[in-house]
């Protein structure tokens, strides 16, 4: 089997790829990423992509058809991945999260690839009070790249076939440890708090709901819906990824870090304005198509891994939401360098600087 992975060099690439290398050791691991994050290893003893028997460098918007030649199943993580990032490069990203994805997909159809599956999100579903909403409720993105990904599956329902099962991974709130870490993740953020400053800081009221998931068990998910048959939800299928068990109120997150972090205070903005991103989702249907790739790793064991795992980078900078571990700062940090346009697009003399 050959699986191509897009994005690959991201904060979920690293844990994707050698999940699927240990469950699927004979298959061949392509990644295709434009590289923006490469740098931003985070205590990795080795390159993670050492473990994938391809990588490729290029922009998801302009991806070579030959990339696709052979390969049997996509797994398109690349995007402008979060609301921050959206919000600063809103046409980047309906250029990148939307109307690349859809070429991607057509390329991929008419390359023979058999199985798309797509990186979406539980934030389609915006401002939703009330009872976890499932995947036949309405939804209400609240932001650019909660529009993008609802585009997206909204195309891609008329891309399926029989010939190419398309998976829409709406995916709870990412967090974990990973090889390129990223803390400008509610839980990464609050474990950070702790460890860097004694004290972690709710920037919201603490009320808005939050379902959540490992890094991890998003890898089986991806796992699953790579290998899925039509008859395990269709060929089309658009799907909450996550745990009934894990949705949580932002505060209820902070009091959990403090738990495992001892010493650490809690500082709520109770006079914040109301969050319009706040959802409890329903994951039933998910349950019931992939039984053996449901969630496995615990809140406090995400907590745990985070708060190792930067321990052992002796991380300790109370300034952490200037750093390049925030996506949008080292993006801002190659635009200011000349190292990248405003659309996103590397030029010239970055890769002169480099040779």
């Amino acid at each position: 089997m050959k699986i191509l992975i897009t994005g690959n060099l991201g904060y979920i690439g690293p844990i994707v790829a050698r999940h699927l290398r240990h469950v699927r050791a004979d298959a061949r691991l392509l990644g295709f990423d434009n590289a923006y994050f490469a740098l931003s290893t985070t205590g990795a003893s080795i390159l993670p992509e050492r473990i994938l028997d391809e990588q490729h460098f290029g922009d998801v918007r302009e991806i070579p058809d030959k990339v696709l030649e052979g390969v049997d199943a996509v797994v398109h993580l690349a995007a402008v991945s979060n609301d921050p990032m959206g919000h600063q490069f809103e046409q980047v990203t309906a250029d990148v999260n939307h109307r690349a994805s859809i070429a991607l997909a057509e390329k991929a159809r008419a390359a023979g690839v058999s199985h798309f599956v797509f990186a979406s999100s539980c934030s389609v579903y915006g401002f939703a009070p009330g009872a976890p909403r499932t995947e036949s409720d309405d939804i209400n993105p609240q932001t650019a790249y909660a529009r993008s990904k609802v585009a997206v599956e909204k195309e891609l329902a008329g891309l399926s076939s029989d010939r190419m099962i398309v998976t829409c991974l709406r995916f709870a709130t990412a967090c974990g440890m990973s090889d390129r870490l990223r803390l400008d993740l509610v839980l990464n953020d609050f474990v950070a708090c702790a460890l860097a400053l004694g004290t972690i800081t709710v920037l919201s009221d603490g009320s808005p709901w939050r379902p959540l998931i490992d890094v991890r068990d998003m890898a089986r998910a991806i796992e699953w819906a790579a290998t899925r048959k039509a008859d395990e939800g269709g060929a089309f299928l658009a799907v909450n990824v996550g745990s009934n068990d894990r949705n949580y109120q932002v505060k209820d997150l902070a009091a959990a870090v403090a738990e495992v972090i001892p010493g650490t205070s809690v500082s709520i903005n109770r006079a914040a304005q109301p969050d319009n991103r706040s959802y409890q989702v329903d994951f039933s249907l998910f349950a019931s198509l992939a039984n053996a790739h449901q969630p496995q790793v615990t809140l406090r064991q995400s907590i745990e891994m985070l708060a190792a795992g930067l321990r052992r980078m002796n991380f300790a900078d109370p300034d952490f939401r200037n750093s390049p571990f925030i996506r949008l700062k080292m993006l801002e940090a190659h635009i200011a360098a000349g190292r990248l346009t405003r659309d996103l697009r590397w030029l010239p003399r970055a890769s002169e600087e480099a040779a």
